[in-house]
């Protein structure tokens, strides 16, 4: 599974999403299919992407299988604990 999350560099919030998915794929014993990749919307390649997955907020967190489908979205907000952790012990990956 990957989580994107859409967000600018300057921003807190964005980067308390990034450092809490970080702690909670760590205590999922580094949940070894699970990544966490960041679109910086400061950047024109970032914009784009964001434009293309219709984002509007920041942060939104997205989280997509590794087939790619759509598994869950936080838009402008960061993804409460317990759902982040019932995807993860469900093996969404």
């Amino acid at each position: 599974m990957r989580f994107e999350v859409y967000g600018k560099t300057d921003c807190a919030k964005c980067k308390s999403t990034k450092d809490k998915l970080a702690h909670l794929l760590g205590e999922a014993g580094g949940a070894p299919n699970a990544a966490i990749a960041f679109v910086d919307m400061d950047t024109v390649e970032g914009l784009a992407e964001a434009a293309f997955q219709d984002v509007h907020d920041v942060p939104t967190t997205i989280l997509r299988s590794d087939a790619g489908a759509l598994l869950a979205r936080w838009d402008g907000k960061l993804p409460p604990t317990t759902e982040v952790h019932a995807f993860l012990a469900a093996g969404q990956a």
